[in-house]
């Protein structure tokens, strides 16, 4: 599990399925900073990890200041699935 801030919208929500780095990852929150005050683009403030990290996540079984911190620009993310939900 890791915080992944992403500059930029990739058109993301909760439970969507991203490649970074060549590796697939679930999106188990989302933060969205920067609508109002800057900076130039919003970041998405996410916590990602793969389906084995999920009751983990869910059980707030971890300190969330010391995950891993990556910034990547939108740019960067491949998106497989843009949220949880079913259409």
């Amino acid at each position: 599990m890791k915080k992944l801030i992403i500059h930029g919208d990739p058109g993301i929500r909760r439970d969507a399925v991203i490649e970074y780095d060549g590796e697939e990852y679930i999106c188990f929150s989302i933060d969205r900073q920067g609508d109002w005050h800057g900076p130039d683009r919003v970041q998405m403030w996410c916590t990602v990890g793969s389906e084995d990290e999920r009751e983990a996540f869910e059980k707030r079984e971890f300190v969330p200041h010391w995950l891993e911190t990556e910034g990547v620009d939108a740019e960067a993310i491949e998106v497989i699935r843009e949220s949880g939900a079913v259409a």
